[in-house]
């Protein structure tokens, strides 16, 4: 009989070695079964492991599956969260080397930078308090499996699909605006794709951070003081190609800007 450990290794393996090839593979949904949340989220604890013992280091986590029409798509009633490490962060204005990624998306989102640990009591009173400031974010979402081909399972065990991000430049503090009335409009090529705001994040951004304290906690990794916290997408995702340029304009919060560029390299 195969043992747990092994279903996880099995499974951890094949989204290494798409990582490494740059070539997509198959689901791990026949490995792990579509539902067990439990083992897909111990395949992404090893493939963090791994990372972690190869030098990379975590500076903060990401929500995923905070849109309920993405929810429905894929049969589940919570969200997920993956973990950002050191070299996944870009600067506003950078050009992102296309050959970083396989099958690149982007997402606007509210990104939160945390002044306190979230550990203990966590209700909302005490994750506002845990806040420093937030900024607007862009997400480049990625994915190991082919095509996108993609359940519950599959994703939490992919790093919740994470690929890079993008931080702003203009941070603002709870007294300054509610995440909840934050407005967002993206653009590629100077084209709207994408149109949103932050009620369309579980209700509001600070519930996504709420929910991955919570849960992060249950597994034993709390929140700390200085990581940033990727809080859910403000409206669609799109698909991008070499020499695209986005920018999306979350308001007060002002812009934010990448260009993937146009040779693979």
């Amino acid at each position: 009989m195969i043992t747990e450990r092994e279903l996880t290794l099995r499974a951890a393996e094949r989204l290494e070695r798409a990582a490494t090839s740059a070539q997509p593979t198959e689901p791990v949904r026949d490995i792990l079964g579509s539902t067990d949340l439990a083992a897909a989220y111990r395949v992404q604890q090893e493939l963090v492991g791994r990372r972690l013992a190869a030098g990379r280091r975590i500076v903060g986590h990401k929500v995923g599956l905070t849109s309920p029409s993405v929810q429905q798509q894929l049969g589940v009633d919570q969200p997920d969260f993956g973990v950002l490490f050191d070299d996944m962060a870009f600067a506003d204005g950078d050009t992102v080397p296309i050959s970083r990624l396989m099958q690149p998306k982007i997402e606007a989102e509210v990104a939160f930078v945390l002044g306190a640990d979230l550990d203990g009591e966590l209700g909302l009173d005490q994750v506002r308090a845990a806040v420093d400031y937030f900024l607007a974010a862009l997400e480049i979402v990625d994915s190991r499996i082919a095509d996108w081909d993609i359940t519950i399972v599959d994703t939490v065990a992919d790093n919740a699909s994470s690929g890079l991000y993008v931080l702003g430049l203009r941070p603002l503090t709870l007294d300054d605006l509610e995440p909840r009335e934050v407005t967002m409009s993206m653009s590629i090529n100077d084209q709207v794709v994408s149109e949103g705001n932050g009620r369309a994040c579980l209700g509001d951004p600070l519930e996504a951070l709420a929910w991955v304290a919570r849960t992060a906690q249950q597994m034993g990794a709390p929140l700390r003081a200085g990581e940033v916290i990727l809080s859910g997408a403000l409206g669609p995702m799109s698909p991008v190609s070499a020499g695209d340029r986005v920018v999306a304009d979350l308001g007060q919060l002002g812009q934010v800007t990448v260009t993937f560029s146009k040779e693979n390299s």
